[in-house]
C-alpha cells in the first residue's frame, strides 16, 4: 500500500477517533450519563453507527478513551510548567499549582457519576505512578539543592503533596486554591530546629 494513502488512513482513523471523544464529552456536559447511547455519540460526532462500532465497542468504551486523552493532556500540561531552565524548587511549585487547578477546574465539570466512572481502570494507576514520580524527583532534586527538607524521604513527600493538593477541588475559588498550594509547599520546608527547652525557633 502506498505510504501516501497509508497516511490518509491513518489520518482519517485519528480524526474518528477524535471526533468520537469529543461528542462523548459534549453530551456528558450536555446530559450527563443517563442513557448515553452509541447512536447519541455517532450522530453528534457526525459519524455513522457502524462508522463509531468499528473503534469503539461500547459508550463506557469512548469515555474510558477520552479519559486517556484527558489523563495525558494534564500531564503534558504539568510537564510544560516545569521550566527545565528553572531551579527544582521554581519548577515543583509551577506543578504542584497546575496540578491543583487541574483538580480544581475537574471537580467542576467531572463530578458525582462521572467522577466514579472516570477514576477507575488500568490507565488511572499509569498515570498516578507517573504523576508522582514527576513530583518525586522535582522534590528530590530540590532538597539535593538544599531548598527542601531531608528528614523525610521524597516519595512520601510526593504523596503528601499529591493527597493534599487534591482537596483544591473542594475550594471555590482560585485564591483557595492559590493558598493550599502556598501551605503545601510549607510543609516541605526544613523543621525549624529546637533550642534546649524544646520550642522551635528561626
Amino acid at each position: 500500500m502506498p505510504k501516501l494513502w497509508t497516511e490518509t488512513i491513518d489520518a482519517h482513523r485519528a480524526a474518528v477517533r477524535d471526533a468520537a471523544l469529543d461528542a462523548m464529552a459534549a453530551l456528558v456536559a450536555e446530559q450527563g450519563l443517563v442513557s448515553l447511547t452509541m447512536s447519541q455519540i455517532a450522530e453528534k460526532a457526525g459519524v455513522g453507527r457502524a462508522t463509531l462500532y468499528k473503534y469503539f465497542p461500547d459508550a463506557q468504551a469512548v469515555l474510558t478513551a477520552w479519559h486517556e486523552r484527558q489523563i495525558t493532556a494534564h500531564l503534558d500540561r504539568l510537564t510544560a510548567a516545569a521550566d527545565p531552565a528553572e531551579p527544582a524548587f521554581v519548577r515543583l511549585q509551577a506543578a504542584l499549582q497546575t496540578f491543583a487547578q487541574i483538580q480544581h477546574h475537574s471537580a467542576r465539570h467531572h463530578g458525582g457519576e462521572l467522577a466514579t466512572l472516570l477514576h477507575r481502570g488500568e490507565h488511572v494507576d499509569r498515570a498516578q505512578q507517573r504523576l508522582r514520580e514527576f513530583v518525586r524527583k522535582l522534590i528530590a532534586e530540590a532538597a539535593e539543592d538544599g531548598d527542601l527538607r531531608h528528614d523525610v524521604p521524597a516519595d512520601e513527600l510526593a504523596g503528601y503533596c499529591l493527597h493534599a493538593l487534591t482537596a483544591a477541588g473542594t475550594l471555590g475559588s482560585p485564591d483557595a486554591v492559590h493558598r493550599l498550594v502556598a501551605v503545601t509547599l510549607a510543609g516541605l520546608n526544613a523543621p525549624a530546629p529546637l533550642d534546649r527547652g524544646g520550642a522551635a525557633h528561626d
